[in-house]
């Protein structure tokens, strides 16, 4: 075996390992990929609106307004 030959293995053997290695690394990337999209949607789907917060703020301003007239009819009628 000559020298030729043996370039042409160790060049052989360098590509191999080096194109098996980059596949395996771009498919983690790609699974990564993958699962940061779906966290983003579950957190898109999980999170709340502005339109919902104030909706739910209005809520309970009103509520709290009834129970301040309340208090007040309360403390009033002493």
């Amino acid at each position: 075996m000559g020298l030729p030959e043996l370039w042409s293995a160790g060049l052989t053997l360098v590509f191999g390992v080096t194109g098996f290695v980059l596949r395996e690394k771009f498919a983690d990337l790609n699974r990564l990929s993958i699962l940061l999209n779906k966290t983003r949607e579950e957190m898109a789907r999980d999170m709340v609106t502005r339109s919902e917060v104030s909706k739910i703020m209005e809520h309970i301003d009103a509520r709290f307004n009834k129970l301040e007239e309340k208090i007040d009819r309360l403390i009033s009628s002493h």
